[in-house]
């Protein structure tokens, strides 16, 4: 699938989970989730220490979701990130979007030997659907 069919797909989809939220409006993870929500998707928090992040409900893994989410954004260290997709492939969830930063070679190699199909390696949500830094 090329990379705009991909993003497409990824928007499409009706839930979203931002793995990496935070509480600090500067971080990219809190930036992330707060773009969904001035677009108007359902999103939520993960975090493995918030039970809150800018108003939605945040869960300590995807597992936590009660409503498996349809679509994840990433945005943790590699070492994290191949710990979530792991997570992610379990769940069979297949719409996952590596936010810049969130991936190195090892974490797409993995993706790639456990099947599960990513965006990575460049296009940012925050550009891809609009966030204004308000």
């Amino acid at each position: 699938m090329h990379a705009a069919d991909a993003v497409a797909s990824f928007l499409e989809q009706p839930t979203f989970a931002v793995v990496g939220a935070s509480d600090n409006r500067a971080k990219y993870g809190n930036k992330v989730l707060r773009c969904y929500l001035q677009h108007e998707r359902a999103a939520v928090a993960v975090h493995p220490r918030l039970t809150e992040v800018e108003g939605v409900p945040a869960f300590a893994d995807l597992s936590s979701i009660p409503t498996l989410p349809a679509a994840v954004s990433i945005i943790t260290p590699p070492a994290v990130t191949r710990r979530v997709l792991d997570e992610a492939h379990e769940l069979g969830i297949q719409h996952i979007w590596l936010q810049p930063g969130a991936e190195d070679a090892d974490v797409l190699r993995h993706a790639d030997e456990i099947g599960l199909p990513l965006i990575a390696g460049g296009p940012c949500l925050l550009v891809a659907l609009g966030f204004r830094d308000v």
